[in-house]
């Protein structure tokens, strides 16, 4: 039998290949570099929680046996930390596995999904990948924008999802702006609440979505341990009703969270003076980095999350990518955002006293006397 050219190997289904790969933060400098500071990831500056250290070397001896596929005692755990009922929750492989399974159980070849133009860009590749159009709004001063994302909305929109706060910008929507998206949205929209660093934001008119999750039957909230200290466990857990628990029930994999994540997450989250101690460090060091890039000229967007965004001068010596090239050159690896729709910024994870004095005193020098 005569093939033709599509049918000499297995192929892709059609716009599998249009679909713009992921690409994480480096975290490698280049050869010679006595000391890395990678404040590319967002990771905690802090590590992860000696107890959830402790809870992963006792889990350690018994890796021949399968986790609990339900993670049972972590749902319980998150439940009793959030006063939650553990049974709308579900928890993940991060919580990027959990918005990927919403778009595999909400979108249809065809129908339409809302972002936002700065938004985590795996939301864009799942809708995509479950042969679904993304419908990306434009923000406005680099905060999602509530009335453009309404206007967005047509019959065929299935899904909105809202990063909150934002990652890279840092931004957050005050939550009376949340309830009015919620209110006027169709009952059929599910209504996406990423609020994967929740745990960093420090004020009065932010919440995270639980009582809106609680109180409706179209709206999730996703939330992950990865900011908090525990990125390389990925654990993400979603709290939502239970029509969408039961739905993502039947298409997530059996033993999604490995027992090793189980149990440091159970330990992590019990952890609260961890926590503190975290979400401390964060605010008072956010704060600096925000004063000093100021102090050097450069815009940074204000930020509520463990990061910040800081723009470069429109000038090929100072651009993003030169100061990039420089502060790699040195050890501190940044994060270059030009996917996210920024080519001239740089996004900085909060890190130690360290990394942060280091990239301000570089970042000095670089602006003041850099040729490249």
């Amino acid at each position: 039998m005569s093939q033709t050219p599509d049918q000499a190997r297995p192929t892709p289904r059609a716009g599998i290949m249009d679909i713009d790969a992921y690409v994480p933060g480096k975290s490698t400098a280049p050869a010679g570099v006595a000391k890395v500071h990678k404040l590319s990831s967002n990771e905690n500056p802090l590590g992860p929680s000696p107890k959830a250290i402790e809870a992963a070397r006792e889990i350690a001896g018994k890796l021949d046996i399968y986790p609990d596929g339900t993670a049972r005692r972590l749902r319980e755990a998150i439940a009793e930390v959030h006063g939650l009922n553990p049974q709308n929750i579900i928890c993940s492989n991060g919580s990027d596995e959990i918005l990927g399974l919403l778009a595999q159980t909400y979108l249809a070849p065809g129908d339409e999904a809302v972002i936002t133009e700065h938004a985590f860009m795996v939301y864009k590749i799942y809708i995509q990948s479950a042969g679904a159009v993304p419908v990306t709004i434009k923000e406005r001063d680099e905060r999602a924008d509530i009335d453009a994302i309404l206007a967005a909305v047509t019959p065929r929109t299935k899904i909105v999802f809202l990063a909150n706060p934002n990652n890279p910008t840092g931004t957050y929507v005050p939550f009376q702006e949340v309830r009015r998206l919620h209110a006027a949205l169709p009952k059929n929209v599910l209504l996406v609440l990423d609020a994967a660093y929740a745990e960093y934001v420090r004020r009065n008119d932010y919440e995270a979505g639980i009582e809106l999750v609680g109180s409706t039957e179209n709206v999730v909230m996703t939330r992950t341990f990865s900011k908090i200290g525990l990125g390389g466990a990925r654990i993400g857990w979603m709290y939502a009703p239970m029509h969408i628990v039961d739905a993502i029930n039947r298409v997530r994999g059996p033993f999604n969270v490995n027992a090793t994540a189980i149990e440091a997450g159970i330990a992590a989250i019990r952890d609260r003076a961890h926590v503190e101690r975290s979400v401390a460090h964060n605010e008072t060091w956010l704060a600096w980095l925000s004063e000093e890039f100021t102090k050097l000229g450069l815009r940074v967007t204000p930020s509520v999350g463990n990061f910040v965004l800081i723009h470069f001068p429109d000038d090929q010596k100072h651009s993003a990518a030169a100061a990039d090239d420089y502060l790699t050159a040195r050890g501190y690896i940044l994060r270059r955002v030009s996917g996210y729709g920024f080519p001239n910024a740089l996004r900085m994870t909060v890190g130690t006293e360290e990394a942060n004095r280091g990239v301000v005193a570089a970042l000095t020098t670089f602006l003041k006397s850099y040729r490249p």
